[in-house]
């Protein structure tokens, strides 16, 4: 990108590699998420932080094969299947080129060893929707027994929190924005679901019917939200794509009821490999679906970025050189 702007300011071009520092590693791309990070970003809606902001890499995650190693790093050897996401690298703060590239230089302390067992489109397609989301369900506590909410459950983060708080033995109630999704959202472990159109004012679920709810929504469905907690229930944020003002009903809190939330930019290396190994595990023991994916070839982001744009999408979208 040399500018904000449609899709279209995609575009695929050569550039040059830096040298790589003591403490890199330089990754062979095998397959690039697409998250709605990546179109706020293009579209101007969040600015890029560096100075000056162009030319610009997207890309907040990659999943790959070591290529070479520096110097100083010890652990990690060409061609051990690794993961990394966030931490600069691409997304606002920008102190790296993103993982949309076939080449992806990072600090060695930002990756996680993936399993080889776990196709690395399968694994992408987990990424860091997987990881927000089971970081997201963490602040909610222990799921086993406990009714929870997802919003935008058809979507890559809520996908990913249904089948994650339907592993830990949690009863699901999924969201979705269309009729047609909701198939997809059982499929995927979902006890019910709710299908809200875009007109719609609020949530219609009972008050006091859920002990969690893992918001990526926000907007309108908020007060609803948390209106439907039950005493002791916690509402986990992580996203706002229905938008960040919102107003509700401040009595629930003297029930009392927890309002808390997470953000991908306080990702470290530590807790993206716990979350990583988590997810494998659980990928690996069957008790975990990775989401459906859209694949299309890296070298056509902008369409990639068209289609999520569009809307309906069920699953990831993923970037494959």
């Amino acid at each position: 990108m040399t500018r904000y702007g449609p899709p279209e300011v995609l575009t695929w071009s050569r550039v040059s590699l830096p040298p790589l520092g003591p403490h890199e590693v330089r990754i062979r791309t095998l397959a690039s998420a697409v998250n709605h990070t990546d179109l706020e970003i293009r579209a101007g809606h969040w600015p890029i932080r560096k100075t000056p902001p162009f030319p610009y890499v997207p890309g907040v995650e990659v999943v790959g094969d070591i290529a070479e190693v520096g110097d100083a790093v010890t652990a990690l050897v060409p061609g051990t299947r690794v993961v990394t996401m966030m931490q600069g690298m691409g997304g606002v703060r920008a102190e790296r080129p993103g993982g949309y590239a076939e080449l992806v230089t990072v600090n060695a302390d930002a990756v996680a060893i993936a399993p080889t067992a776990i196709a690395a489109a399968d694994l992408a397609s987990i990424g860091l929707v997987g990881v927000t989301a089971y970081e997201g369900l963490k602040r909610i506590g222990p799921l086993a027994g406990k009714r929870i909410l997802v919003t935008g459950a058809a979507g890559g983060i809520g996908s990913l929190a249904t089948a994650i708080a339907h592993a830990q033995g949690a009863t699901v109630v999924g969201v979705v924005s269309r009729p047609e999704q909701a198939e997809y959202v059982r499929s995927l472990g979902a006890a019910e679901t709710l299908v809200i159109s875009r007109d719609a004012p609020r949530l219609e679920i009972e008050p006091g019917s859920l002990d969690g709810v893992l918001d990526s929504v926000g907007g309108r469905l908020f007060d609803s939200c948390v209106q439907a907690l039950r005493p002791g229930g916690v509402l986990s944020l992580v996203g706002a794509v229905d938008g960040g003002r919102v107003t509700f009903d401040l009595w629930p809190l003297i029930w009392p009821v927890t309002l808390t939330g997470y953000s991908s930019e306080t990702l470290d290396g530590t807790a993206l490999r716990d979350a990583i190994n988590t997810l494998a595990g659980l990928f690996l023991s069957g008790a975990l679906k990775p989401p459906r994916q859209t694949r299309m070839p890296l070298s056509e982001a902008h369409r990639a970025h068209a289609h999520l744009e569009a809307g309906g999408v069920k699953g990831r979208v993923l970037l494959i050189p």
